[in-house]
């Protein structure tokens, strides 16, 4: 009687084992995709985004057409415990005709506790002042994936 428990036991385990690697390769894939948001326009850019749950930011990419001149682009937290918790995280000093941003976190700086975590219910905010406003076009898309 005591082989049959223990033999059910050790396939228990041997189920349970095989369900959590299975869990985790689908977490592990499901970490890696990352998930494109894009806006445009020929104002300032005052752009967030944000999943409806926890994430991570990997990358800002902008391009801008025509006009000419520069302005600094920043990366904000857009806290959802309000804006007492609102936070610069990042400048680009020079954006705007022929200075494109592209914009990739390292792997490095995403390992938790990351600055570039989100809390569900909070956002990434992207804020530039055009200096040719009207003349100048943007593209900007922000790339996110969903955290463990």
């Amino acid at each position: 009687m005591a082989s049959q428990t223990y033999q059910v036991i050790q396939a228990a385990q041997s189920g349970f084992a095989t369900q959590d690697a299975e869990v985790a390769a689908a977490r592990a894939r499901q970490l890696l995709m990352v998930e494109t948001e894009a806006t445009t326009g020929s104002g300032d850019i005052n752009a967030a985004f944000s999943l409806d749950r926890r994430f991570r930011l990997v990358f800002v990419r902008c391009h801008f057409t025509g006009g000419s001149g520069t302005s600094p682009l920043t990366i904000s937290l857009d806290s959802g415990a309000g804006s007492a918790y609102d936070t610069r995280l990042f400048t680009i000093t020079q954006a705007g005709t022929n200075q494109d941003v592209n914009f990739r976190i390292t792997s490095e700086e995403l390992t938790e506790p990351s600055p570039w975590m989100f809390q569900a219910g909070s956002g990434v905010r992207i804020a530039w002042t055009n200096p040719d406003s009207g003349n100048m076009a943007w593209g900007l898309e922000v790339g996110l994936v969903m955290a463990s």
